[in-house]
C-alpha cells in the first residue's frame, strides 16, 4: 500500500483541465489511501474533519448519475469499507458518505467520520453555525501523510477484496 504523495496512471476519458483527472493520472500529488485500476481514494487537503477521504473514478464522469452502475457500486463499496475504518479509528457511531457535484465537475464521493449527532446535511449545523460556506483550512502535509498511512494500512488489513 502506497501512502506518500504519489503518482499513478489512468486510462479512459481524461480532461487535462479537470483537477481530479490530474490527480487520478498522477499529474498532481495526493495522499492516497486506496488505488486500483478504476478508482482512487485520497485525503481531502481541506478536510471538514480529520481523515476526510475523497473517492474518485479514474475516468472522467461529470456527475454521479453519469456513472456506469458497476463503477458507482465500486465507489459505494469502498466508501462502506472506509466508513467502518473511520468508525473504528475515531470511536464514532457513524461515518458520512455523500456524492457531490458542486465544486468540481468530476464525480467524487466524500467519506468522513461524524463526531456530532447531527448529520452533515442537517439544518442543525446551520442553526449551530457549524456549517460555513468558506473553504476549510489547508491540512498539514505531515498530518495528511500520517492519516493516509493509518487509514491505508487499516484498509489493507481489512482485505482488498472485501
Amino acid at each position: 500500500m502506497r501512502t506518500e504523495l504519489q503518482s499513478s496512471g489512468t486510462s479512459g476519458n481524461h480532461r487535462e483541465s479537470c483537477i481530479f483527472c490530474r490527480i487520478a493520472s498522477g499529474g498532481l500529488p495526493s495522499h492516497v489511501v486506496h488505488e486500483d485500476d478504476r478508482v482512487k481514494a485520497f485525503l481531502d487537503i481541506h478536510p471538514i474533519r480529520p481523515a476526510h477521504v475523497l473517492i474518485i473514478p479514474k475516468a472522467h464522469y461529470d456527475y454521479y448519475d453519469d456513472l456506469p452502475p458497476d463503477l458507482a457500486a465500486a465507489i459505494v463499496h469502498l466508501g462502506q469499507r472506509l466508513g467502518k475504518i473511520m468508525k473504528s479509528l475515531y470511536g464514532v457511531e457513524r461515518a458520512a458518505f455523500l456524492f457531490t457535484g458542486t465544486d468540481v465537475a468530476h464525480v467524487h464521493a466524500h467519506v468522513l467520520p461524524m463526531h456530532a449527532k447531527a448529520d452533515i446535511t442537517s439544518v442543525a449545523y446551520i442553526e449551530q453555525r457549524d456549517l460555513t460556506f468558506r473553504l476549510p483550512p489547508r491540512a498539514d502535509d505531515d498530518e495528511l501523510r500520517r492519516l493516509a498511512a493509518l487509514v491505508g494500512s487499516r484498509l489493507s488489513d481489512a482485505g482488498a477484496g472485501q
